[in-house]
């Protein structure tokens, strides 16, 4: 059986003195399927991330909603959506049959998550299809927990604005996230299964995404899982892409740039409970006011951030 993991994060994992272990954990629990549970997991969700690359190779992430039920799993291979992208939603322009997919379906309120990449095989009006190639479930850590409600089937987004640098509006929005979710991808034909997109989820407490300046900020890496799926993308390719949600009003914000990797230095020890930082420089991006018909409870912040710093 090929290994689960491509070359750039098995060239992390051995940096980091754990890949005899990681490469065992993940052929046993990285599958070419669903899991029953996540299968049915999936259908009880009301929104699920997406991770694409557009036409010019850039990767973003995505959010698309519906009611408990819009996801949908035939068999243990397939996923089906059945909603459309959000206006301004750059998934819009990169849905097709096809393309490489990443997904993240993650319950906020439970702090459950499941990933899962693949291939998208169907695409029409008001659905489109995922044939499985890697699915496997996350910990809960950094995850804030809130409920959610729909307040309105049919949103009409008040603005769509392009973004060349962050004003104003997107610091404000940045400066008080407490959740962010990141796309990344390596699809060379030579990685087998392990090629793909991949979307992740980043939490920490308001702030704990650094604005350095109108078009650059700063992530912390804090103790994950030690597949490195972000960052042996980043090794091998350097593009990302970031979503940002205002989740007591529904704006989203939709970024992709470059990203690079600090790995040690002052920068990363002064970052209180960061091992490493992503540091991202913006390229372009579009924020979508009123954008989702979801709004969320006000958090309970993950315990696992207590001893965590801010950017």
């Amino acid at each position: 059986m090929d290994s689960p993991f491509h070359p750039g994060e098995q060239a992390i994992q051995s940096q980091l003195g754990v890949q005899d272990r990681i490469e065992s954990q993940g052929r046993r629990i990285i599958r070419d399927y669903l899991l029953d549970e996540h299968r049915q997991f999936f259908t009880q969700l009301s929104y699920l991330l997406v991770g694409t690359v557009d036409a010019a190779g850039c990767p973003w992430a995505s959010i698309v909603v519906g009611p408990a039920g819009f996801l949908t799993s035939p068999d243990a291979y397939t996923l089906q959506i059945r909603a459309q992208p959000l206006l301004g939603d750059p998934l819009g322009y990169s849905l097709s049959n096809g393309i490489d997919i990443g997904l993240l379906g993650i319950d906020l309120q439970t702090r459950r998550r499941n990933r899962l990449n693949g291939v998208v095989t169907d695409v029409s009006l008001d659905r489109f299809e995922i044939a499985v190639r890697q699915s496997f479930g996350n910990c809960p850590k950094y995850i804030q927990s809130r409920r959610v409600e729909f307040c309105d089937p049919t949103p009409v987004p008040k603005s769509i604005e392009p973004i060349v640098v962050f004003g104003a509006l997107e610091q404000a929005l940045i400066a008080a996230a407490d959740t962010c979710f990141i796309a990344t991808a390596y699809q060379a034909a030579s990685a087998g299964s392990a090629r793909g997109i991949d979307v992740s989820h980043r939490g920490g407490k308001p702030g704990f995404v650094r604005i350095d300046d109108d078009r650059t900020l700063t992530l912390p890496d804090f103790s994950g899982n030690l597949y490195f799926n972000t960052f042996g993308n980043l090794a091998l390719n350097p593009l990302a892409g970031l979503l940002f949600i205002n989740f007591s009003q529904g704006d989203v914000l939709c970024l992709t740039g470059r990203a690079e990797v600090i790995w040690e230095g002052p920068e990363v020890m002064a970052y209180v409970g960061a091992e490493r930082l992503l540091r991202f420089h913006l390229d372009r991006g579009c924020r979508v006011e009123r954008s989702l018909p979801l709004r969320w409870s006000e958090p309970i912040f993950s315990p696992y951030l207590d001893r965590m710093g801010q950017g």
